[in-house]
This record gives structure tokens, sequence and C-alpha cells, in this order.
């Protein structure tokens, strides 16, 4: 088959690249989606807290999503289900997907541009080296959820969370709504993963005790979790002896990370950021292979679905630009500098020969910050200052670069967050 866009995902990433393409002027669109229904992880997220910034209400995971299917499909846009990609890899002046399924076997698809919005996954308990045996009851967050949401299994009666990312502390809550137990959430960094109004939400509301700088150093039980025990952590994050804490628990559930999926992007040779794990991006969210886009939790781990739409969307659009021909010829790249306590950017290059008006750089800090300071500076001048009250590594933030501010002979770009006390 040959089309002008494949979009790799058929998630909130991959309907708002879609929609977005399509509104651009793209005919020629298909997504690949591996579930049996569109609309990915928002299936499962039952609860509400979506859409506050997109349609300025209220909605759940499942209700977020049908808007963008309703609209995928009333823009006429095709989807093929169940159906897995196995492969990419460059042909010519496009890329060649190759991918799999029960209904049409094994297909091969020749296209103009790709978008990848195949979002991330969870770290497995391997990758936390937690010694013990391996029992019954031990679930990632994400696997738990997807078993009481839509499986309707409840995995635990008395239950021990490791981790406070969002998901872990969502199920904290949706536990204890079941009529399960939870007796610790513990947390091996000094701060939560997840969003403030999710530790006030779902847990301070339920009086779940969230225990910082503690992890998970044995697992008791044979056949079934039968325990679990906890320590403090020193500053180099190792347990502190005499700190131990047992739990008599039945359930081990863990949110330790998302990681980005992307065995697909290394197929294809893109390249990819150390701290993300996500494809490198220039400020048209390319990636480091021509025609290749990348949006979503598949680029960085994002913490509300809103942005995600956000960022797909102009995915979309750029890939639609490019379809038709409209590439515009790099000039030169000038990457853009995490300093201070700033982990990373999205982009992590631009060239104002190709930007818009605007582009938008998302980060997130390493650290809890009071009374801080950003500021964007390229060339020795400082080109945007912006004072934030609190910032925390749980929440996304994110600073908008004009076209108007470069001249394009600028050698960097830096991105920097600091706090008062360090003399910003």
């Amino acid at each position: 088959m040959k089309h002008d866009i494949v979009i790799i995902g058929g998630g909130p990433a991959g309907l708002a690249a879609a929609i977005a393409a399509r509104e651009a002027g793209a005919q020629d669109i298909l997504i690949l989606e591996r579930e049996k229904e569109l609309g990915g992880i928002l299936n499962q997220c039952i609860h509400n807290g979506f859409g506050l910034h997109t349609f300025k209400e209220e909605l759940t995971g499942p209700e977020y999503a049908a808007r963008y299917i309703d609209k995928a499909r009333a823009l006429g846009i095709p989807s093929l289900l169940s159906t897995t990609v196995v492969d990419l890899r460059r042909e010519g002046d496009g890329v060649a997907v190759t991918s799999v399924s029960r209904q049409d076997g094994l297909l091969e698809t020749q296209a103009k541009a790709v978008v990848l919005a195949m979002g991330c996954r969870e770290r497995p308990r391997g990758a936390l080296n937690i010694p013990g045996t391996r029992p019954a009851g031990i679930f990632s967050a994400g696997t738990a959820q997807r078993l009481v949401n839509l499986e309707g299994y409840l995995p635990g009666k008395r239950v021990v969370i490791l981790g406070s990312g969002d998901i872990g502390l969502i199920m904290a809550r949706r536990m204890t709504l079941e009529g399960a137990k939870v007796l610790c959430v513990a947390e091996l960094m000094p701060y939560s993963g997840g969003l403030k109004r999710n530790i006030v939400q779902c847990l301070d509301d339920y009086g779940i005790p969230l225990k910082l700088s503690h992890t998970v150093v044995d697992i008791r039980g044979r056949e079934r979790v039968e325990g679990v025990t906890i320590a403090q952590v020193d500053e180099r994050l190792k347990p502190i002896p005499g700190t131990e804490e047992d739990f008599d628990c039945d359930a081990l559930l863990l949110s330790v990370g998302l990681l980005p999926e992307n065995e697909l992007s290394k197929a294809v040779g893109v390249e990819l950021a150390p701290v993300t794990g996500g494809p490198q991006v220039n400020e048209s969210l390319e990636t480091s292979i021509p025609g290749v886009f990348a949006c979503g939790n598949v680029l960085h781990v994002h913490d509300l679905v809103d942005y995600v739409s956000e960022e797909a969307a102009q995915a979309g659009r750029n890939a639609a630009r490019l379809a038709a021909g409209g590439r515009v010829q790099a000039g030169r790249e000038i990457p853009l500098v995490p300093a201070g306590a700033v982990r990373y950017t999205v982009p992590s290059s631009m060239d104002p020969r190709r930007m818009d008006d605007q582009t938008v750089v998302r980060f997130r800090v390493g650290r809890n910050m009071r009374k801080a300071l950003v500021t964007v500076s390229a060339g020795g001048r400082e080109l945007l200052r912006r004072k934030r009250p609190v910032m925390a590594p749980g929440e996304m933030e994110q600073v908008v670069i004009k076209k108007e501010w470069l001249n394009g002979t600028e050698t960097e770009i830096t991105v920097q967050a600091l706090e008062e006390k360090e003399g910003a």
C-alpha cells in the first residue's frame, strides 16, 4: 500500500496528529493501532480530570478519547485495528512500514511521512533489582488499573504501592474505592513523581500514608505475596539499616516510572535523547530521520493528556506540510541546552528558517523548587524571564520562543531554572 502519512498508534497522540494533518490539507492518512479499538491508554483511565485545557471541562479518559475518535471518523480518517507495526526502514525519499494483523496478514506500506505515536510502557520489576522470589501478586500499576477497570478483577485486598507516579497515586484511590486496604505508598526519591493534586485527592483524602525516601527491600511469600519490607534510604538512595518496616499484604503494585515505547524508533535509526529515552526532535517535532515525526509519550512522558494532544497536533500539521512537498531546506540547527535544574528540553534543537511564528519548548526540572526563575538566553542576550513560585519534577513546564527573537547567528539557546537562593 501507499499513503502520504502513516500514524503509528491510535491513542490520544495518534488521533490528534491525524485530525490536525487532515485539517492541514492531507487527504491520504492511515492510522495503525495494535489494540482492537482506538483510544489507547485512555480507555482504562475511567477517572476524571482530563480535558480541562482542551475542552474547558472535566472528562474521564474514555470520554476524552471519544471526542477525538468521533472527530477522526467524521473526517473520514481510516484506521487498521489489531495491527502491530513490526518494522520501520528508510526507503528512497520515504519510509517503509511493515505491519502484521490477523485479518490482513503481512502488510508493507510506503509513506511520505510517518508520525510515531506509540505511547509509553511501564518500567518492570526486573529493572529495580528488588530482592525476593517471584510470587503472584506483583503487578505494575497500569496492569492493575486495566484489571480493575476493564476486567473486573481485584489484584489484592491488602496492598502496598512502590512509587508515587500518577498511575500509582490514582490506583491507591481506586483500590480503596473497590474495598481494598492500601497500607502505604513508598517513594524512593525525597519528592513525589506525581501531580500535587493527585497526592491530595488520592492519598490525603483517604488517609493513605506517603513514605518519601523509602523503598522495598524484601518481598515475602512463595506462591503468593505474603508481605513486603520497606526501609528508608540515604542521600545515595541506599537502604539505611535499622529503618526496616514490615507490612503484611497480598499485592505489591509498582509505579516506578514510564519509558517511551521506542523499539520502532531504534529500528529506523532515530537518535534517542539520553534523559527521556525518546527521540531527539527539532522544532517541527521531526526526528533525526527525515520524514519521521514523534509526539506524545513516545517522545517524552507527559503529565497531562491535553498537552499530548496539543503537541501531536503540531506533529500532524508538519507531517502534512512535508507530505505536500513543503519541506524547508535547513539552515543551521541551534541546539537547546538545559541548565540549572532543567533536565531536558523538547525540542532539542531549532532552525529559525523552519519555525512558525513561535515554538513551544517543554521541559522538566530535576528537583522541587520554590521561588524559581526560568530564563531563556542566546548569544549573551536574555530572551525570556519568568518567575515560578513552585516547580516540581512531576509537573511539565513550558516556555514559548518567538521566531522574531532569533537572528540565526546563535550557537545555542539555554533554558535554565534556578532558585532565588542560587543567585538567580
